[in-house]
């Protein structure tokens, strides 16, 4: 949905490299939260490397509540430095915060994956590993904000392409767990490969990231200069949006109908009655304007987080012991909710199986990756383009807000059960 006279994206790079960002930025959350059975192994032992991927650490024998800790040490820090960089994010230039944050998220994760090696009793483990959880979530919340932040100023598709790189986070973790627990090899082995991957992963993104500067189409919307532009967009998605003066969009009884047609030629254009003055945007007034959407994210992350994946990590197989309850976690909890996470970011179809769990899990799943995306989408849209960067931050500090009121909340749930 771009201007009329932008350029094109040629071979979709720029689509590519925003989805690979979006992959790249929740790769770590991911990573943790589905090798639970492996962090519950190592706390669960003596001070030995081989607690293994593929065993089903997740009854009572959790000692350390790993599953909420790390749910709420990774969501905490999301939140808090997602506020810091709404206010902040004039004062460090956007490719220092994205590069570095890029830069020591590797660090970080490379440590976690040479900790494998590393001989350790369970209190001085679960401590350090809840401190690279701390940190490593720190750095993704100013690169995601800063992220969130430049995709406001950009056509809506490639927000859905960034929200459906970050679905696709879940799967491939899933996956690789898989392939671990499959591979046959030695505990340590497969254990090293699997927090291996995310590093190659996270090099994937910086490199995409330092290919942006050098696409024609990715310098045009993100130099920001909206005063330049030969006309304001207009997009009214399903009628949720009206028209109106205070979005600075001229009254018209028009209705611009919904389509699911993303082709970026073909976004309709207003002229506006007078010259636009952005100014700097002001935080209080975008929120005037977005604090509707803004609520509807926190509640969505509140309701998912508050059970997943401190609850549902916590469900066995009601079969004999055996392959498919070793792997039922991993395929009924991770891979079949992030897969369908996905789906409802994609905003494509689902199948339902039957069995009350799996089929919940489906629902559960698809509902968060529509209503999230839905929400991320719609927000940059309900303001003047040079708000958008705001609006977009400001989304992801509401986004870090309902996770981290989830994690707080898996707390109580755990306690009830």
């Amino acid at each position: 949905m771009a201007r009329g006279d932008a350029p094109q994206d040629s071979y979709h790079l720029v689509g590519i490299s925003f989805f690979i960002l979006g992959l790249g930025t929740l790769l770590p959350w991911n990573f943790f939260i589905t090798a639970i059975p492996y962090f519950q192994g190592r706390l669960a032992g003596a001070n030995t490397t081989t607690g293994i991927l593929d065993t089903n650490h997740t009854g009572p024998a959790d000692t350390f509540n790993f599953n909420n800790w790390v749910t709420l040490l990774s969501q905490l820090p999301l939140l808090l430095f997602t506020l810091l960089n709404s206010f902040l994010y004039q004062c460090i230039p956007e490719t220092v915060r994205i590069l570095g944050s890029l830069l020591v998220i590797l660090l970080l994760f490379a440590l976690t994956a040479a900790l494998v090696k590393v001989d350790m009793s369970p209190g001085p483990f679960f401590s350090v590993t809840m401190a690279s959880v701390w940190f490593i979530n720190s750095f993704c919340a100013v690169l995601q904000g800063s992220l969130f932040g430049q995709l406001g100023t950009m056509p809506s598709t490639y927000s859905t392409l960034f929200l459906s790189g970050q679905g696709l986070a879940g799967i491939f973790a899933a996956l690789a767990m898989l392939m671990s627990m499959a591979s046959g090899v030695d505990a340590q082995t497969s254990a090293l490969g699997y927090f291996i991957t995310p590093c190659v992963g996270i090099f994937m993104s910086i490199v995409c990231y330092l290919s942006l500067p050098h696409l024609e189409f990715a310098r045009y919307y993100l130099a920001k200069k909206p005063s330049q532009a030969p006309g304001q967009e207009l997009e009214t998605k399903a009628e949720l949006l009206q028209s109106d003066e205070k979005n600075g969009i001229p009254n018209s009884p028009q209705k611009v109908a919904l389509t699911l047609d993303l082709d970026a030629e073909k976004e309709p254009e207003l002229e506006p009655e007078e010259p636009q003055k952005p100014g700097k945007p002001s935080v209080f007034i975008v929120f005037q304007k977005i604090w509707l959407t803004a609520l509807c994210l926190v509640l969505v992350f509140t309701v998912t987080l508050s059970v997943f994946p401190a609850i549902t990590a916590m469900v066995t197989s009601s079969t004999s012991p055996g392959k498919w309850s070793q792997f039922f976690n991993p395929i009924c909890c991770f891979l079949l909710f992030n897969i369908m996470d996905w789906v409802g970011r994609s905003l494509t179809s689902y199948f339902l199986w039957d069995a009350y769990f799996i089929t919940f899990m489906l629902l559960f799943a698809v509902s968060n990756g529509y209503l999230m995306s839905l929400t991320m989408c719609l927000a940059p849209r309900q303001v003047l383009p040079h708000e958008r960067e705001v609006a977009g931050t400001l989304m992801t500090f509401f986004l870090a807000l309902g996770l981290s009121c989830g994690a707080a909340f898996s707390f109580l749930f755990k306690a009830l059960l």
